[in-house]
């Protein structure tokens, strides 16, 4: 009998200047997950790595004569998404077309609207994807898998009731499929961390967040749930036999939230003698950072960390739910850049009721920061998001013909703000000149910069980002 076929895609290649590129981490867990369960043959294709097109992909998908085809996209990059599936179905008419990835997770089944495919999973997606292949196996229609996004026999789109209880046991997981990809092709691009380019392997260690901030999707919950130290060291160990490099660039939301589990892990890399290099590009929570932690991931091999402020104001940290305490984020922003790590600091401009004074607040901090980078976003209410439900009841007019497509979260043009959009943009402007034009900033930078001979090739992103209209609505 013949193997079951599944391809899965990344899709959506962004055409913004400097994007980061890291590997299809859902994709290869969910290939992983699925192969443990099903005699089945995957193929994987990453349309952000390898700059292939649409008609590329769908080319390889045909050659592969899929059964299952399913399609990942970013709401930034949604748009490709009908494009593929339209082009998919017509050169694989019989073939199921599943969707998912964050932007189904955002949009729940208006990611089907416009389309041709037949299903949708939101969030985690192994457990859905497994009944979504069992029920094409037996040959019975999708109606009975609790939360997922189906089309009726009138070809309309339905959405299942219920959901599938997430996975607890992440330590039960099996290790991503990295031998679906090409691994040397990411070592080429920028990655997430602001470093250069460099041969690494990432992982994902825990899933959902306990913070309740309302710019955020709930991809994976609002409950933090992690993988145990000996299990993450054990999956470090086998990349380091398997590709022969130390280089390691954690993905999770919030690594730090457990702080036994740093210690434990980094106490587990000493002892069984692991040099490694460790990056934390999605941010450690600076305000849950300790002198000991911090001492504990240095001597692991951290190098590299970004650490997410948001806002300076104390009042705009509780209406958006982060609560960070800022002076203690700003202890453990110090901490890190006193033992050397390169230090990143993401921030946000124009928070719904966010007044002038506030926004210098923001400002103000992360200029006076030790952070050796930072980017100043623009506020953007992505779908299925508490920001987005806020403005879609008081100030609805400005979701109104609101693009997503190929942006950066830097130049979106909507102000959700209490000021006007030229105050706003003007505050942006001045945020990324009076940061990087503090000249003990920039010789910090040049100081703990890994490979500093490479620091020339990041002048024309900090120049265009310096550019007076980079800001300016569009």
């Amino acid at each position: 009998m013949r193997r079951l076929r599944l391809f899965l895609a990344s899709v959506g290649r962004r055409t913004i200047n400097f994007p980061p590129v890291s590997p299809p981490m859902g994709l290869l867990c969910l290939a992983a997950y699925l192969r443990e369960r099903f005699r089945l043959d995957v193929r994987i294709v990453d349309q952000y790595a390898d700059g292939s097109s649409v008609n590329d992909i769908v080319q390889a998908a045909a050659e592969f004569e899929a059964d299952v085809v399913g399609f990942r996209a970013l709401t930034s990059s949604a748009r490709a998404l009908a494009e593929a599936t339209r082009k998919a179905r017509a050169a694989l008419p019989g073939a199921l077309i599943v969707l998912g990835g964050p932007h189904v997770s955002a949009s729940g089944a208006k990611a089907m609207e416009d389309t041709a495919a037949d299903a949708a999973v939101a969030g985690e997606g192994e457990l859905a994807f497994e009944q979504i292949l069992g029920a094409y196996g037996n040959g019975t229609d999708l109606s009975g898998i609790p939360g997922v996004f189906r089309r009726d026999s009138d070809g309309g789109i339905v959405a299942n009731p219920g959901e599938i209880a997430p996975i607890e046991d992440l330590d039960s997981l099996p290790f991503p499929a990295y031998d679906l990809i090409d691994l040397r092709k990411y070592w080429r691009l920028r990655s997430m961390s602001q470093v250069p380019p460099r041969r690494y392997v990432s992982l994902l260690t825990s899933r959902g967040c306990p913070y309740q901030c309302m710019y955020c999707h709930r991809i994976f919950g609002k409950r933090f749930r992690a993988q145990s130290a000996e299990r993450i060291v054990a999956e470090v160990e086998h990349y380091v036999r398997v590709f022969g490099l130390s280089e390691i660039e954690f993905l999770d939301d919030i690594f730090n939230q457990d702080r036994q589990r740093v210690l434990d892990f980094c106490d587990l890399v000493q002892r069984r003698g692991l040099k490694l290099r460790i990056a934390f590009p999605n941010a450690l929570r600076g305000d849950r950072l300790t002198q000991e932690v911090v001492d504990a991931l240095v001597d692991a091999g951290t190098y590299y960390s970004a650490c997410a402020l948001e806002t300076g104001s104390p009042r705009v940290q509780q209406f958006i739910g982060k609560r960070l305490d800022i002076p203690r984020f700003l202890e453990g922003v110090e901490m890190l850049v006193q033992r050397g790590v390169l230090t990143h600091g993401f921030t946000m401009l124009g928070f719904p009721t966010e007044a002038e004074d506030e926004m210098r607040q923001t400002i103000d901090v992360a200029c006076n920061s030790k952070l050796h980078t930072a980017t100043f976003f623009t506020v953007t209410p992505y779908p299925n998001t508490e920001l987005h439900a806020l403005v879609e009841r008081t100030h609805p007019e400005k979701l109104v013909g609101l693009d997503y497509e190929d942006q950066d979260y830097t130049g979106i043009a909507v102000n959700l703000s209490a000021v006007p959009d030229e105050v706003l943009y003007a505050s942006q402007r001045k945020a990324w000149r009076r940061f990087y034009l503090n000249p003990m900033r920039l010789v910090r930078l040049a100081r703990d910069f890994p490979q500093p001979q490479y620091l020339p090739r990041y002048l024309p992103m900090l120049m265009l980002r310096l550019g007076k209209g980079l800001f300016a609505r569009r």
